[in-house]
C-alpha cells in the first residue's frame, strides 16, 4: 500500500487538524464539520495526481486551449455517519462522481469494550473498473475498511482503490497493508502512534461521529 502522510509537510491542512483536536475549539460542530470537510478537499487535490489524464480542446472567446482533464469513473464511497462531512469534501473536488454510502459502527454485543464492526446498509452504483475513493475520517484498527471493502465486493471490482482518512493509527495502517491490494493508496492527513483500551486513537480527537452530529445510543 502506497502511504501518502499530509502532515509530513507543514501547510494550512495543519491549522485545521489542531482545530478538530483541540477539545474546546471541536464543542463547535458546525466547524468541526467545516474543518473535516476542508481536508477532504486537500486530500482531494492531492490524489488528483495520481489519475489519469486526457487532453481536450476547450473554446474560449479568443481560441482553443487544450486541457489535461481527469478520465478516470469515480465512486466516492463514504462510511456513515462520521463520514458525510469529508464525502462532502471530496464531492466538492470529484464533483461529477457517483455516489456510495455505508453504514459500519462498532457493536459492543457483551456490553463491554469488546467490539466487533458491523455493516448493515450499502446504497452504491456498479464499482467494476472504476476508480473507488473510499472515505472514513477515523482509521483506528483498520477494520471498517476492510469490512467495508467486504461488503463492496458485490458491486464489483474497482480498478483501483484509494484510501481517504484524516487521522489514523500505525495499528490501523498496518493492517490495512496487510488486507488490501498492494497498489493500494492511502491518502491521511495525520497519523498517532496507537490506540488505547478502548481501540480508539491517541492522541487522535475523540469519537468523530459524535462530534459532527451528537452522541448517540450506543449499541
Amino acid at each position: 500500500m502506497h502511504v501518502h502522510h499530509l502532515l509530513n509537510n507543514n501547510s494550512i491542512a495543519n491549522k485545521f487538524i489542531a482545530q478538530l483536536r483541540d477539545t474546546k475549539i471541536q464543542q463547535d460542530r458546525m466547524r468541526f464539520r467545516k474543518n473535516i470537510e476542508r481536508l477532504g478537499e486537500i486530500l482531494s487535490y492531492e490524489l488528483s495526481n495520481k489519475l489519469q489524464y486526457t487532453t481536450r480542446d476547450i473554446t474560449t472567446p479568443l481560441g482553443i486551449a487544450k486541457v489535461d482533464l481527469p478520465a478516470n469513473e469515480i465512486v466516492i464511497c463514504s462510511i456513515l455517519r462520521a463520514g458525510i462531512p469529508l464525502h462532502n469534501g471530496i464531492l466538492n473536488y470529484f464533483d461529477d462522481a457517483e455516489n456510495s454510502f455505508i453504514s459500519a459502527y462498532r457493536h459492543h454485543p457483551n456490553e463491554d469494550e469488546e467490539f466487533e464492526i458491523k455493516v448493515e446498509y450499502l446504497a452504491s452504483p456498479s464499482i467494476n473498473g472504476k476508480t473507488l475513493i473510499l472515505a472514513d475520517p477515523m482509521l483506528a484498527t483498520g477494520r471498517s475498511f476492510v469490512n467495508v471493502m467486504q461488503a463492496l465486493k458485490q458491486m464489483g471490482t474497482p480498478k483501483e482503490i484509494h484510501l481517504v482518512a484524516v487521522i489514523g493509527a500505525e495499528e490501523g495502517l498496518k493492517l490495512l497493508d496487510e488486507e488490501f491490494p498492494q497498489n493500494t493508496h492511502l491518502w491521511i492527513a495525520a497519523i498517532d502512534p496507537k490506540l488505547d483500551h478502548r481501540g480508539y486513537i491517541v492522541p487522535g480527537l475523540g469519537d468523530a461521529g459524535d462530534l459532527c452530529f451528537g452522541t448517540k445510543k450506543q449499541h
